[in-house]
């Protein structure tokens, strides 16, 4: 696989944030570690890349460096845990990603669990990896930890090289030299001590009883450093919390036995999965139907021929089903030029129906074809039947995405009163016949522009 592309999000206050995405599938978003973070360099390191792809196997990775290391902004003054919420914020943002599993590295798990108590109905489950206590009186650390922390000022090579052997696990000589080399690409010396100086101030303390999210807790055994008794805290504090203590000494996943880590977190993020997608099609619930569909497509094939046609049709697939996995949608199936799919959430369905309008107006902007596509919703209890959606829940759904025009997102009255508070912008188009139902049905246009 070869090396993740960096891009870049911008925060509420202006800085850059360097990311990067790896798979597809349910977002999993990394907080790295707040002192030493290089999404580039450490592709490079010794079990990196591989452990970051057998992550991503089932699942899209996002990795993003922190603000004053690694290749996001340096030269920041603002490092506190506020600040360092903004660049997690900007980075799903930029993604638009809606709900998604969070996993906080090191220190990063103090965003992560400020993040998750804040945001219940965006994290799904939160993940603690090596994590430090979470009020500044415990962020010091051993007596070790400020002896080598003395280095910094004394020797920066030797401090880095120290940290290499000692917290990270690259022991041996050329291999802990290759690790201080990664550490000092990270951050400056003088950047590393303002941020331990801001992180002295972290105080997540009120934020751990309220985490909603379900919670795993990971460290490893040994170590200089320990971190299982701060993990044991973490896990305890926490109302849907468990521990995990893995065998072994690197406060790095992807060193000694990273097959553990990732068969771990699979189990954890594979229950949830597993019940969602038990849920998806099942019976006797409510699911909001979406259908697309590109509007004039036979015409596009008889002006641009099946092969051009069919690269526009897949350039629709793509789109769809990107918004799909990040607003927690299921494809139940391909109609040629549309695709019907549902949602638990009507909520959701909305919110993707919206972003996928969104995405091709800022492609047709400049492509020499443009894609406009008709999406119409419902919500009902279908019959499911062979991973498929029967019944007249499914069929309105249908009628109404004819109704639309290319660019337009119409929705039944049944979904307007689900999401009623919720604010979404409604414009009432009246009742009309439509073919296979006596009654007329009152049908309402989400008006996702700003100006509609």
């Amino acid at each position: 696989m070869t090396e993740p592309r960096i891009q870049y999000a911008q925060t509420e206050d202006g800085i850059s944030i360097a990311y990067s995405t790896l798979g597809d599938g349910k977002p999993l978003v990394i907080v790295p570690s707040t002192e030493f973070s290089h999404i580039q360099a450490e592709w490079q390191l010794p079990g990196a890349s591989s452990y970051f792809e057998r992550l991503a196997k089932e699942r899209m990775v996002v990795r993003y460096d922190g603000r004053g290391t690694g290749l996001s902004d340096r030269d920041v003054t603002d490092l506190s845990l506020e600040a360092r919420i903004l660049d997690l914020e900007a980075v799903v943002g930029r993604l638009g990603l809606k709900r998604f599993a969070l996993l906080g590295c090191l220190g990063g798990g103090l965003v992560a669990i400020a993040y998750a108590a804040s945001h219940p109905e965006r994290v799904s489950h939160l993940l603690l990896w090596c994590s430090y206590p979470p009020s500044p009186e415990m962020s010091q650390g051993t007596p070790e930890v400020e002896v080598v922390r003395a280095l910094i000022d004394k020797d920066w090579v030797i401090y880095t090289e120290t940290i290499s052997r000692m917290y990270l696990g690259w022991s041996e000589g050329e291999v802990a030299r290759l690790g201080g080399a990664f550490l000092r690409e990270c951050v400056t010396q003088e950047t590393l001590k303002a941020l331990f100086d801001a992180q002295s101030e972290f105080d997540a303390t009120e934020f751990v009883p309220q985490v909603e999210a379900p919670t795993l807790v990971l460290c490893r055994r040994e170590g200089m450093n320990s971190f299982v008794e701060p993990a044991r805290l973490l896990a305890s504090g926490i109302p849907d919390g468990r521990l995990a203590v893995l065998e072994g000494q690197s406060a790095m996943m992807y060193i000694g036995d990273s097959e553990a880590v990732v068969d771990a977190i699979d189990e954890f993020l594979g229950e949830g999965e597993a019940e969602a997608k038990s849920e998806g099609l099942s019976a006797d619930i409510v699911h909001t139907i979406l259908f697309t569909d590109v509007e004039g497509s036979t015409a596009l094939t008889d002006r641009l021929g099946d092969a051009k046609a069919r690269d526009l049709l897949r350039e629709h697939e793509r789109v769809v089903r990107e918004a799909l996995k990040t607003h927690g949608g299921s494809e139940v199936k391909t109609l040629g030029d549309g695709f019907m799919t549902s949602f638990s959430s009507a909520t959701r369905a909305l919110e993707c129906a919206i972003a996928i309008q969104k995405a091709f107006e800022e492609r047709n902007e400049s492509a020499e074809e443009t894609i406009k596509v008709r999406i119409g919703l419902n919500a009902g209890e279908p019959i499911a039947e062979d991973d498929d959606l029967y019944g007249t829940a499914v069929n309105l759904a249908a009628r109404i995405a004819a109704q639309a025009e290319g660019g337009e997102i119409l929705a039944s009255e049944a979904v307007r009163q689900i999401v009623a508070g919720k604010k979404f912008p409604f414009s009432d188009r009246g009742e009309t016949t439509l073919r296979g139902f006596e009654d007329r049905v009152h049908i309402y246009q989400v008006s996702w522009r700003g100006d509609d």
